[in-house]
């Protein structure tokens, strides 16, 4: 190595190479790492790039928005090619694009001043360059950035989250239906306890998570555009005879947003801490289904399918570890971690303003990365299990004692018809199970020395714990 070429390596101050000096770029974080491929989708709404072209976005649809309406005299109709020229500002955004404006925010040290230079820049080639001073017109910074930053995040969860929760669900349900009727011992404080069937349980979840898609799917995304206090303070002084609230409204609700009509300078992200609240609980719910499905796979009740030249251990050749819900865990609990911060901090601002919401909004791709790379462990980790109904079927033979429930509550029903010796059923089930197990033969004897009527006799001789799952199956139909 020459001289030059030595003198030129970058090092860390234990003598390692500075691998931050790389001439390609380093990920410091996993999801622009190793889990890049997963959370790609997120990028074209969450990323620093997407949130300038919402910025230029927004601007561009302003300018159109005020010249169409003849807000500002002086400033009329823009022609139809004026205006797909200016759009064209937005849809061929590019990473050359991206380079220019971190020029010019190098310069300005200011994002949002840097996106109005960016598109003034473009008016001369349009043929508007007398309109430059319209950009940015009456709008503080969170004009644009609210309206932006809501924007990428309805793009986000209608485009990217939703369609992959949504998609995981549907696989949740198809398992509930495809399992219905397969019976399984319940486990309530982890002992065995009146049984199931799997179908049931897994439908259970997957009603639970269908109740926050729906919350999520109706979340209204807030904006405004009213300045630097929110009181059009500078619109009335500029253009006294407008009606600026109307058309602040009319602007946001264009943008396929609901109009916030009460503002500080900021919007106050209210909405956003109910989505993320929404988002958070359906981690949660998903984090209840990972540790379930974990345990489940530690007893045996399925059975992970082997995938074609993986490991399990490096050091035990053997096992097939449950990875993918265990990832999943730690993904959902990162998210929540975020999403639980954002609810936090972005309802409270100091006065008219403060910009502790810049700083944490930037964090918002990243909580959704999570619990989407969460989603997509978990789907994966569904498709490589097989169920295991003969551990299911054995477990269930070897605790009859959980027909206790049943055969005390039809000696209560007799007692009721006016069958003698129907005294006491709870304490006497109690006594013959609690604390042990019975086998089947063992509990039939019981049962045929209680002296029930016929009727209720053969009805519980030949119930077993295997068919001792009540309506469990019909139940999956609430799915439907």
């Amino acid at each position: 190595m020459s001289e030059t070429v030595a003198a030129a390596v970058t090092r860390t101050p234990s003598g390692r190479l500075a691998l931050a000096a790389s001439p390609e770029p380093i990920a410091l974080g996993p999801l622009d790492g190793r889990y890049q491929s997963a959370v790609a989708p997120l990028v074209d709404y969450l990323s620093e790039a997407a949130l300038n072209r919402d910025r230029v976005a927004v601007e561009v649809e302003w300018l159109i928005y005020l010249t169409s309406n003849n807000v500002l005299p002086g400033a009329g109709p823009l022609t139809a090619d004026q205006q797909e020229k200016l759009r064209a500002i937005v849809t061929e955004f590019d990473a050359a694009a991206v380079t220019e404006l971190a020029e010019l925010e190098a310069v300005t040290v200011h994002d949002v001043k840097a996106v109005e230079y960016y598109i003034g820049r473009r008016l001369p080639a349009i043929g508007i360059e007398r309109l430059t001073a319209l950009v940015h017109f009456g709008c503080t910074s969170e004009d644009i950035n609210n309206l932006s930053y809501s924007l990428g995040v309805k793009g986000a969860v209608e485009d990217v989250w939703l369609p992959a929760a949504s998609g995981l669900v549907a696989q949740i349900s198809a398992m509930a239906e495809e399992n219905r009727a397969v019976p399984m011992l319940s486990r309530t404080h982890g002992q065995p306890a009146t049984p199931t069937t799997l179908g049931k349980e897994l439908a259970v979840i997957a009603h639970r998570l269908r109740r926050q898609l729906d919350r999520v799917s109706k979340t209204q995304y807030l904006g405004k555009i009213n300045g630097a206090t929110g009181t059009y303070a500078a619109h009335v002084a500029s253009v006294p005879g407008a009606d600026w609230q109307d058309i602040s409204q009319s602007f946001v609700e264009s943008l396929g947003l609901t109009w916030n009509p009460l503002t500080t300078q900021i919007e106050s992200h209210d909405w956003q801490a109910e989505l993320y609240a929404d988002v958070a609980r359906f981690n949660r719910i998903l984090h209840n289904l990972c540790t379930d499905v974990w345990s489940y796979i530690s007893i045996g009740y399925f059975r992970q399918i082997p995938v074609a030249g993986a490991t399990g251990s490096s050091t035990m050749p053997h096992k097939v570890n449950p990875i993918r819900f265990e990832n999943a865990e730690a993904n959902l609990e990162i998210s929540n971690g975020l999403l639980d911060t954002l609810g936090a901090t972005l309802v409270t601002s100091r006065w008219q303003r403060d910009l502790t919401d810049s700083s944490s909004q930037r964090n918002i791709g990243v909580a959704f990365g999570h619990s989407l790379l969460a989603i997509s462990n978990v789907a994966k980790g569904l498709l490589a299990l097989d169920v295991a109904e003969d551990v299911l079927a054995a477990d269930l033979d070897t605790n009859w004692e959980v027909l206790g429930e049943a055969i005390q509550m039809v000696m209560r029903a007799e007692a009721i018809a006016g069958v003698e010796g129907m005294e006491n059923p709870y304490e006497r089930l109690k006594d013959l199970t609690r604390g042990q197990r019975v086998d089947a033969a063992r509990m039939q004897e019981f049962v045929s020395g209680l002296g029930l009527s016929p009727e209720a006799e053969a009805r519980l001789l030949a119930l077993t714990p295997g068919k001792y799952t009540g309506i469990a199956e019909q139940l999956v139909d609430h799915l439907k």
